[in-house]
């Protein structure tokens, strides 16, 4: 049965282009996400694939109407100065259609690299504060435990300012991005009932965007590779995915859109046989969720 949902309730629909395809994959993916009327798409900064600013850059560039979402920019890893001067560059080139998301970082990785600090959330806090008040144009003095700026101002700081968002699992991380960030990302294990719940948490007081990743994938087997992937890098054992017919998918979208969420992305396994496969199933659950309210 068909979940009751509002033309305002419809959310954005995307997906993900995942890092384990190679870059010169890129431009052939952003085509097919575009020409199949997409809202967004969707990339991963996970070391050591693609470096997620280039990518989102020459997405942009590749395309005209979709919203290219980097979900998500390690902290530790991008001093706050270099990265509010690489969202303000991609938001006065691209107006309206670069969303950059913010998060701790796999601390193994962190750790591996050297930049692991020992208090995640105070960095994370810090380095929000600060890349949201120098792209509103501010100039920027703090000492923090991690960030400390000098005076520091963008000269060219955008004129339409993106929301920047966190990435969060925990209680903490939750409640920090509803004190200090634009919205929310949140990632594949988790369930509608896990999306009320860390909308609750974020309790916040700016608009937010939530941005929910939903495995899914085209053909046959798709649940169970869905299932594999999932068992081996989850933390729940309960699974939700999109799998089967547009229509399908779109009540599975429905269902995170009732939760909460502002913004779904299908999110392929990093092992799909046929990526273009499952980009046309969101490209059609989309179609499908917008039907009955007129829209394209």
């Amino acid at each position: 049965m068909t979940n009751a949902v509002t033309a305002s309730d419809v959310p954005r629909v995307g997906v993900v282009f995942r890092p384990q395809l190679p870059p010169e994959r890129l431009q052939e993916f952003i085509a097919s996400a575009e020409a199949g009327g997409l809202d967004d798409v969707w990339l991963w900064e996970d070391c050591y694939l693609e470096g997620g600013v280039a990518s989102a850059a020459t997405a942009l560039a590749w395309s005209s109407s979709l919203r290219i979402g980097l979900g998500l920019m390690p902290v530790p890893f991008r001093n706050p100065a270099l990265a509010a001067m690489e969202i303000a560059t991609l938001a006065r080139l691209f107006p309206g259609r670069f969303v950059p998301a913010a998060g701790h970082g796999v601390l193994s990785w962190m750790d591996q690299v050297g930049a692991r600090v020992s208090s995640p959330m105070t960095l994370l806090g810090e380095w929000v504060a600060a890349v949201r008040s120098l792209l509103h144009g501010q100039t920027v003095t703090v000492g923090g435990q991690y960030v400390r700026l000098n005076g520091v101002a963008l000269d060219w700081p955008p004129a339409a300012v993106p929301p920047l968002l966190v990435g969060a699992r925990g209680p903490k991380t939750l409640a920090l991005a509803g004190e200090i960030a634009d919205g929310l990302v949140l990632d594949a294990d988790i369930s509608p009932d896990g999306v009320r719940k860390a909308v609750a948490t974020a309790a916040a007081v700016r608009p937010h965007d939530v941005v929910v990743y939903l495995p899914s994938a085209a053909g046959p087997g798709a649940r169970e590779r869905i299932d594999a992937e999932l068992a081996q890098a989850t933390r729940t054992s309960e699974h939700w995915s999109a799998v089967g017919s547009p229509e399908d998918v779109a009540d599975a979208i429905r269902t995170f859109a009732a939760a909460g969420a502002t913004t779904v992305i299908l999110q392929p396994t990093g092992d799909d046989p046929d990526v273009a496969a499952t980009v046309r199933l969101a490209a059609d659950a989309r179609a499908a969720l917008r039907s009955g309210f007129g829209a394209g």
